[in-house]
């Protein structure tokens, strides 16, 4: 089982990037889905979190308004769309697959992609 991101860049404060996640090796259709971020010097934290039918979602305070978590089951993909971002949104990206959104919230995950690293300049 594979989860590759990818979408990750530099990119100045105010502007917006899309970060896709696709899973191989298995399906992941009845699993929550996430995206969780470690910046230099910090322990990993969540960011958003999606359920298995696409109907529930969870925002870390700080990206609330401002990222969108949403998922293609019939690709197998996880998306984060980031908007309005901020020099301290700047961290590895990591997405996640776990099928209890309880465990996948406080960061319990069975499936770790390997992060793309994004880049946000004042």
């Amino acid at each position: 089982v594979q989860l590759q991101a990818c979408g990750g860049g530099l990119v100045q404060a105010g502007g917006s990037l899309r970060l896709s996640c696709a899973a191989s090796g298995r399906t992941f259709s009845s699993y929550g889905k996430g995206w969780f971020r470690q910046a230099p010097g910090k322990e990993r934290e969540f960011v958003a979190a999606v359920s298995w039918t696409g109907g529930i979602t969870y925002y870390a305070d700080s990206v609330k308004g401002r990222f969108t978590i949403s998922r293609d089951n019939a690709k197998n993909m996880v998306f984060l769309q980031m908007n309005s971002l901020k020099p301290e949104d700047t961290a590895v990206y990591y997405c996640a697959v776990e099928d209890r959104m309880d465990r996948l919230r406080v960061g319990v995950a069975e499936y770790w992609g390997q992060g793309t690293q994004v880049t946000v300049s004042s």
